[in-house]
């Protein structure tokens, strides 16, 4: 036993031991990654936090790392790129908010990354304005009828299920009458169109709900706790998104790093060669904030540094590959194919140039970046809030579009 390993506490001590197992009995290099995933699960080692007997061993969160520092030594497969959306975001908030049934049947096979999952939250009208959102669902006997469309849906072409947040009581202020769903994407009255970005690929989609008949048991929480449920979500999402843990100087800014590396000595000038350590040194500030962050994390939903991650990680991500395309010189303008492509995964930066163009959108998705500050300023620093002249007013009397 190492010193650093006499050091655990019982817990890391469970957790890590479990991982050896997991390795042991499942070697990633001849094992079929739904096979080890689904091992995973039953240990207990999907999300430590969860539940037993739900992917999880009711322990710190924080203590989610051991088993991913140690499934990525091992080359093993991970669930949250194969399944991002409901790795990250959907499956905490079934976990949170579904009936034991809905626990049951549907987050191991999340997990698994046998059924992908998609969110389907903003709409043309709402973005920032989430609660404003006007998709309806009707109450008829022990369904749910929904009308309504929905935009920039990740994956929701490769998705089997979706986390669906419409409106159920237009009486009711824009926060009180929402309602949170599990929606099947393979019914006929889903529709699913692509949207095309600069990347040329589709990995976003628009889509239409036309008279889709959903069952009352697929309610997450109860009608009218769709805000509560969707904050959930949103807080993870935020985690999952800007709150990773990579290893030092890997990423993004290993990237940028070995383009500099790349360049011939008499383009490594003194100027070029103070914004890329600038940048490291951000990117490493970065990743020791989510140590932090993570060694302070408690049960339940991440709190506002989730928010602090997510903005600096769109940020630095954005100036990371902004700096690297602008050291390739004229090579960093050929873009090579542009047909466009629906990919399974949010993943597939296959070029540097796809990832200069793919990092723009990082400053939007899972919340923009004006709308973390707002949070910051409000929860984090005390500031007053924006005006909000329709918080007490019935959603059916708030002038729109």
């Amino acid at each position: 036993m190492t010193v650093i390993e006499s050091t655990l506490t019982a817990d890391e001590r469970r957790v890590a031991d479990l991982a050896e197992h997991l390795i042991e009995s499942h070697p990633p290099s001849s094992t079929n990654p739904v096979e080890f995933l689904g091992a995973q699960f039953d240990l207990g080692l999907a999300w430590v936090h969860f539940d037993e007997g739900l992917g999880g061993l009711g322990l710190n969160p924080k203590l989610q790392r051991i088993v991913n520092e140690r499934v990525r030594a091992a080359g093993g497969p991970f669930s949250m790129a194969r399944n991002p959306i409901g790795y990250g975001m959907c499956g905490p908030t079934v976990h949170a908010w579904g009936s034991d049934e809905q626990k049951q049947r549907y987050l191991r096979p999340l997990f698994t990354c046998e059924e992908i999952w998609c969110q389907l939250f903003s709409e043309p009208g709402s973005g920032s304005d989430f609660a404003g959102l006007s998709s309806r669902g009707v109450r008829d006997g022990d369904e749910w009828v929904v009308n309504g469309q929905k935009v920039w849906t990740t994956l929701a072409h490769v998705s089997r299920w979706g986390l669906l947040v419409v409106r159920t009581d237009p009486e009711a202020v824009k926060h009180a009458g929402l309602t949170a769903f599990v929606v099947d994407m393979h019914a006929d009255t889903v529709e699913t169109r692509p949207l095309r970005q600069m990347t040329g690929e589709a990995e976003f989609n628009e889509v239409y709900f036309t008279d889709t008949r959903i069952p009352d048991s697929e309610i997450l929480g109860s009608a009218g706790d769709g805000w509560r449920v969707s904050l959930t979500t949103l807080m993870n999402e935020r985690t999952s998104i800007g709150g990773g843990i990579p290893p030092r100087g890997s990423g993004s800014i290993g990237e940028l790093i070995d383009v500099w590396e790349e360049l011939p000595d008499d383009r490594k000038d003194e100027a070029a060669r103070d914004r890329v350590m600038r940048l490291w040194i951000r990117a490493e500030v970065h990743r020791l904030t989510n140590i932090r962050a993570n060694q302070n994390r408690r049960l339940g939903d991440p709190g506002p540094e989730g928010s602090i991650g997510k903005m600096e990680s769109a940020n630095l991500n954005k100036a990371i590959h902004e700096e690297l395309v602008g050291l390739m010189g004229a090579d960093g303008m050929l873009y090579g194919s542009y047909a466009m492509d629906q990919p399974a995964t949010t993943m597939s930066a296959d070029s540097r140039q796809k990832a200069f163009l793919r990092s723009r959108a990082n400053s939007i998705e899972g919340g923009t970046t004006e709308v973390m500050l707002n949070i910051l300023g409000e929860r984090v620093l005390g500031l007053p809030g924006d005006v909000r002249v329709d918080r007490d007013v019935p959603w059916s009397q708030v002038p729109r579009n």
